[in-house]
């Protein structure tokens, strides 16, 4: 039986993969570097040896038939592969880690520690990447990430962290002059962070029913709004993992012990079939024991916080359709789209 490929240039299923993924000539021709009328030539030339249409042409986008769907899917995870297969065998590649990574955790507890994995690892540098936006890691470059959410990314194998745990923060001169000394009294409290937040914190604490002014400020960072805590601004919600720091060193109190969770917690995520690579082995080993020999996790470990929003079961692995389902660093909700607040 002859070879089907035989016929079909490389370069033409590249172009038909970008298109189908993208649902657009035009943004496929801009991820590839090519123009428009490349890319549309290319998909012409792949349906005349194929002899039938793979894309409905529509104004704003095209749309694969049910034929270009079928062949959308199987050349997305044979690119994927040859992508994943190529960056392995580039020695120059091995010599870099890439992490993705919360803008907050990264500064606040990653960044302190990494000195160490360079020391013990001094043949490999580190590229550190604090982007918002969703991600799909084996495409953007990246080897690992550290996400928020409950483990379960098709596509992702991911490993729990720490857990996920938010609680009241201030600076002792606001604590004083709130004279905080029972929940209720946040109520009337200037507070900092998302009104969904705190209403979850409320309804943990058991607080229901008086006035409950909206927060005088919202932020796109966790540490942004802790910042503001520190400035004597209001009180915020924040992570005592992250934040163990200032909480030590009696730049920030804890009015109140109790705490609620947004989703299960950080996970350590890797694309699925490179748990074998020896960076990512090294780097995920390395970091589970940081967090093993951290106090705050492993308090944090032990408590059950309430639950502020209902997430479904975490889970180790899942295949699916390469590209999607991938995680975020952004909400507490899920799935995980990249909203305005990081948690």
């Amino acid at each position: 039986m002859a070879d089907p490929l035989s016929g079909i240039p490389l370069a033409s299923i590249r172009v038909f993969e970008a298109a189908a993924r993208l649902k657009s000539f035009t943004r496929a021709a801009e991820e590839l570097g090519m123009t428009q009328a490349a890319v549309s030539w290319q998909i012409k030339a792949l349906e005349g040896r194929l002899g039938q249409s793979l894309f409905r042409r529509r104004p704003r986008e095209v749309q694969p038939t049910e034929g270009g769907e079928r062949l959308s899917r199987a050349a997305t995870e044979a690119m994927t592969l040859l992508r994943r297969a190529i960056s392995d065998l580039t020695e120059a590649d091995e010599h870099i880690l890439s992490i993705t990574t919360l803008a907050s955790l990264a500064a606040q507890w990653l960044a302190p520690r990494l000195g160490g994995f360079q020391v013990a690892n001094p043949g490999l540098a580190v590229r550190l990447d604090t982007n918002p936006n969703l991600l799909d890691l084996a495409r953007e470059g990246f080897d690992i990430g550290i996400r928020s959410g409950s483990g379960d990314w098709p596509g992702m194998e991911s490993q729990l962290l720490m857990p996920s745990v938010f609680t009241p923060v201030c600076s002792p001169a606001m604590a004083e002059r709130l004279k905080l000394t029972k929940p209720s009294d946040l109520l009337d409290a200037p507070r900092i962070g998302m009104e969904k937040g705190w209403a979850a914190w409320f309804a943990a604490a058991g607080v229901s029913g008086g006035t409950q002014p909206m927060s005088r400020l919202t932020a796109d960072y966790q540490a942004l709004e802790v910042a503001a805590a520190l400035g004597d601004q209001g009180v915020a919600l924040a992570s005592p993992v992250l934040f163990a720091r200032e909480l030590r060193n009696g730049l920030l109190v804890r009015p109140f012990a109790q705490t609620v969770s947004f989703h299960t917690g950080y996970y350590l995520v890797w694309p699925e079939g490179r748990r074998r690579s020896p960076k990512i082995a090294r780097f995920r080993d390395w970091l589970a024991a940081q967090a093993d020999a951290d106090p705050t996790i492993v308090d944090a470990r032990a408590i059950r916080p309430a639950s502020g929003l209902p997430t479904p079961p975490a889970a180790r692995s899942r295949s699916a359709a390469p590209g999607r389902g991938r995680p975020s660093d952004q909400s507490p909700d899920e799935p995980l789209p990249p909203l305005a607040a990081e948690r």
